[in-house]
């Protein structure tokens, strides 16, 4: 039977291991430019913060809320997308993703108050983002393994490539047709997500099977060794019958027989269980165990293990101390990750900095995040220490950027701080949700679960940054003031990750010692059922043998002897 060709094309990968490229390169594709129409769109929206300020007379914590409410949906409802992806798979919830971000964004353009646009852009488009950038960044890691750091951070540079062309474009653009036709022709390039999400099959690792003839062999030998035991047994069995039946003695020959019943029903199921081992040796089905299936137990634990559907969502990561550091530290970093994008230009604006030349501070934080994303992935590819402690050390250096934005005022000075903090952000950006798959946070198996928890848990600082933000700068009328908090939760969070290496080594630790007390009990288990087993079949034979050579046995014999004799 042949499958039809568009489900040969749109069907699951499958792969003897992880691939390291094949299907990955296109899965790679896709991820960029979703990156593009999410992250990329998302840090671009400050363009347009003057805009809608005068378009609808609001004040800057005010507008900020559309940032705010979108970061908010995005990362809040990470547990949502990855119940639907397990449920219904990343392919179809992608591109629902596509559709909800360039509905929200095309709708926003026929908004009339602040508030609907907290509806169109906040929680439509919010939540398409999330629909979007989550399954697509959990099936790539899944295609890569030993390239996964290095090429998760050359895909996710399609949202410093984004900020770098849109931000200058839509300011010229929208001098010409306005800040609406722009969202219009936004929603449109963001539609291209339906597209892409096609690209994303999902993948099947079947471990190839040794080869046959060792398997045979091994076959073979295994059958005839559980044969020889079988008739072993048989032949010990025969020998307890006729042993109680020549006693003629009632007591033993009841207990004999009783034994020996036990035996026979015994060696009737293993009888019926080697039956159907050998079944499925001549079908040339690799049996299962070493030892055939044990009676009275499942069929399917004797069977091939199937991998087990995962679960619609998993909050048992909650358990794991690294994870809830990790987590800690995922949150205060967000309070960094989008104010100083919604608030560079109107900073530098305040600065002295022309407003044509003053978008153009996006860009260079863009080309320097490029930088950070090429970067950081090569030195992760090759490094031979823990991959966190690199984390570790850009954190810190992006929470020391942030605070040198508060006491630049020239231009160039501003330049260089958007460069080292688009750079370091690079950094951060692309490695802090791929890092979950390490095995020094939770490992690639649970990824897929964690990953909803912990973007779940980064959405509270979402809400709150660009807003904190907004507040600070209508209380100081100093839009520098912005990044006082951006520094603070960054500075948090350098201390939450640096407490996730002490707390991942104490979980192995007391794991390795409860495994050791269980292999040492096991082991003690072990040896008390080979002694008692070898006990009873020494006490078996002694009264198999007693019975041949009893004084009684041998007087009846004598007697036989003699009346045959005369």
């Amino acid at each position: 039977m042949t499958m039809p060709h568009s489900q040969h094309c749109l069907g699951p990968k499958v792969y003897p291991e992880v691939p390291d490229g094949g299907w990955g390169w296109a899965v790679a594709m896709a991820f960029f430019f979703v990156e593009v129409c999410t992250y990329g769109t998302l840090k671009s929206l400050g363009v347009f913060l003057q805009d809608l300020m005068e378009e609808f007379g609001e004040s800057n914590s005010r507008v900020s809320w559309v940032i705010s409410i979108c970061v908010f949906i995005f990362t809040f409802t990470a547990p949502l997308s990855t119940m639907l992806s397990n449920r219904f798979g990343c392919r179809c919830v992608v591109m629902m993703g596509g559709f909800l971000i360039s509905l929200g964004t095309i709708s926003s353009a026929f908004t009339n108050s602040i508030n609907e646009m907290y509806v169109t852009i906040g929680v439509v488009s919010g939540l398409g983002y999330c629909f979007s950038f989550l399954p697509t960044v959990t099936i790539l890691a899944q295609y890569f393994s030993r390239r996964r750091a290095l090429v998760t951070s050359v895909a996710s540079s399609g949202e410093s490539f984004a900020v770098f062309a849109f931000a200058p474009a839509f300011t010229i653009l929208k001098e010409h047709i306005g800040w609406r036709y722009c969202l219009v022709i936004l929603g449109t390039i963001q539609a291209s997500v339906i597209g892409f999400g096609l690209l994303l099959r999902p993948i099947i690792i079947e471990p190839e099977p040794a080869k046959e003839d060792s398997e045979s062999d091994n076959g073979s030998l295994s059958l005839k060794q559980l044969q020889t035991a079988y008739e072993l047994e048989n032949e010990q069995t025969r020998t307890s019958i006729s042993s109680g039946v020549s006693q003629g003695s009632g007591d033993s020959g009841v207990n004999s027989l009783s034994t020996s019943d036990g035996d026979l029903r015994t060696a009737g199921d293993e009888s019926k269980a080697l039956k159907e081992w050998e079944v499925q040796d001549q079908e040339g089905r690799e049996p299962s165990l070493s030892t055939p299936p044990t009676p009275g137990k499942e069929m399917d634990e004797a069977g091939p293990l199937h991998p087990s559907r995962p679960k619609l969502l998993d909050f048992s990561v909650l358990k794991d101390r690294a994870f809830i550091c990790y987590s800690l530290f995922g949150l205060f970093a967000t309070l960094g990750f989008f104010a100083p994008q919604l608030y560079i230009i109107e900073l530098s604006k305040s600065r002295g900095v022309e407003p044509s030349m003053a978008s153009y501070m996006l860009s260079v934080m863009a080309v320097a995040e490029i930088f950070g994303r090429l970067s950081i992935g090569l030195v992760l590819n090759r490094v031979r220490c823990r991959k966190i402690s690199v984390l570790l050390g850009c954190v810190v250096l992006l929470c020391l950027v942030l605070v040198a934005f508060t006491i630049v005022w020239e231009f160039w000075g501003l330049v260089v701080c958007c460069a080292l903090y688009g750079y370091f952000m690079g950094t951060v950006g692309s490695t802090h949700i791929p890092m979950l798959a390490e095995e020094d946070v939770v490992g690639i198996e649970k990824m897929a679960s964690s990953v909803g928890v912990y973007v779940f848990i980064q959405s509270f600082a979402g809400l709150a940054g660009p807003p904190l933000g907004g507040v600070l700068v209508d209380v100081t009328k100093n839009y520098g003031a912005a990044f006082y908090s951006c520094a603070a939760g960054m500075g948090l969070s350098a201390i939450c990750l640096a407490l996730v290496g002490p707390a991942k080594s104490g979980m192995c630790q007391r794991r390795s010692r409860n495994q050791e007390k269980g292999r040492s009990i096991e082991e003690e288990e072990e040896e008390e059922e080979k002694m008692s087993q070898d006990s009873g079949q020494a006490d078996y034979l002694e009264v198999d043998l007693a019975l041949e050579y009893s004084p009684v046995r041998q007087a009846a014999d004598q007697d036989n002897a003699s009346v045959i004799g005369n």
